[in-house]
């Protein structure tokens, strides 16, 4: 019998079916039984985050443990486009295998991370989607509008439980991330879906840029603006923490006011959600997205497994203030679980 075009003459029948089995086993090998060389890299949004930092100790800790090669890069705020941009194609140009990528911008690195594909290189977004989705070839996440809606029904709860009549103030990002935006979305829904809304329950919505900074400024501002809000949503910790800092300097009573977040990091949940001041925070796992993400292209250089779709990475809401029909975890907890420093 003659073989296929393409196979050795002599991989035919039961034993080169068993040939070609073994050859499968070896493929993620290199010569003398040692893995397949792999080469990762990881961009991530700024480094003042200790989430962004968590990433990436993390994934450089999952990278050892693999004999994975894993270059970083990182850019100098949550909207910096062109330093993640400038990234992807030096990560291309050095051979890397796979790029976990957080995009500062929803759209704007379409045409970077088409170029990582079309040269053969795997994508996969981490913390925060493409628009549309499809852009990458799989999204590790938190689900953030279920994060939004879990402190928005929180803080629903507490107005009535405090028999406020609310006046919200939104400390957001940018328009441009979509985690953020989601976040914004998940909130709005959950407290409106709870609490009667009036044409002055919403006031301002600012962009903090997901700065503490930043934010302490703002909300001085929006104090000055209106000295009645009592409701204040942070789209992320560090937000929360500069908020925090103007209603303590405006003298403002903190048992009337809720204020809750996003990210579930040792330092808000210390100096925030243990002694009260931040009411609840959904916390998120960036660790999981690091370690999912080195792990995934590792299989798919040695196994052949490529990352697909959408992996929810985990979210909880963590209160020391729990309130009736809202899931939550006391602050004990956040303290064990949480990231950074």
């Amino acid at each position: 019998m003659r073989a296929r075009r393409g196979a050795h003459p002599w991989v035919t029948g039961v034993a080169g079916t068993l040939l070609l089995a073994v050859l499968a086993v070896l493929a993620g090998c290199s010569p003398g039984g040692q893995e397949e060389e792999v080469t990762v890299g990881l961009i991530t949004k700024q480094e003042e985050n200790p989430y962004w930092v968590e990433m990436r100790e993390v994934a450089q800790e999952t990278a050892d443990d693999l004999d994975v090669e894993l270059l970083t890069a990182t850019g100098t705020s949550d909207t910096d486009v062109a330093s993640q941009e400038a990234a992807l194609d030096d990560m291309v140009a050095q051979g890397v295998d796979g790029i976990l990528i957080a995009p500062t911008d929803a759209t704007a690195l379409d045409a970077a991370i088409s170029r990582a594909q079309e040269a053969g290189v795997r994508v996969i977004a981490v913390d925060t989607p493409t628009d549309p989705p499809e852009l990458v070839q799989a999204t590790f996440a938190t689900d953030n509008e279920r994060a939004g809606e879990l402190i928005g029904r929180y803080a629903a709860a507490q107005v009535e439980q405090l028999g406020l009549e609310p006046r919200v103030v939104m400390l957001d990002m940018s328009p441009t991330v979509v985690s953020a935006q989601e976040r914004h979305d998940g909130f709005v829904e959950a407290f409106a879906e709870q609490v009667e809304v009036t044409d002055s329950t919403f006031g301002q919505v600012v962009d903090t840029q997901g700065d503490r900074d930043t934010a302490a400024v703002l909300m001085t501002q929006l104090l000055e603006d209106d000295p009645d809000l009592n409701v204040v949503y942070t789209v992320n910790e560090p937000a929360a923490l500069g908020a925090l800092a103007a209603l303590e300097d405006a003298g403002a009573d903190l048992d009337e006011i809720v204020l809750v977040s996003v990210d579930g990091g040792c330092a808000a949940m210390r100096e925030g959600v243990r002694p009260g001041l931040i009411d609840a925070t959904a916390m998120q796992y960036p660790q999981n997205m690091a370690r999912e993400g080195v792990r995934a292209i590792a299989r798919a250089v040695r196994e052949g497994q490529e990352p697909t779709g959408y992996l929810d990475t985990g979210t909880l809401l963590v209160s020391d203030a729990p309130v009736e029909g809202v899931e939550s975890r006391r602050v004990e907890f956040g303290v064990r679980t949480c990231w950074g420093s």
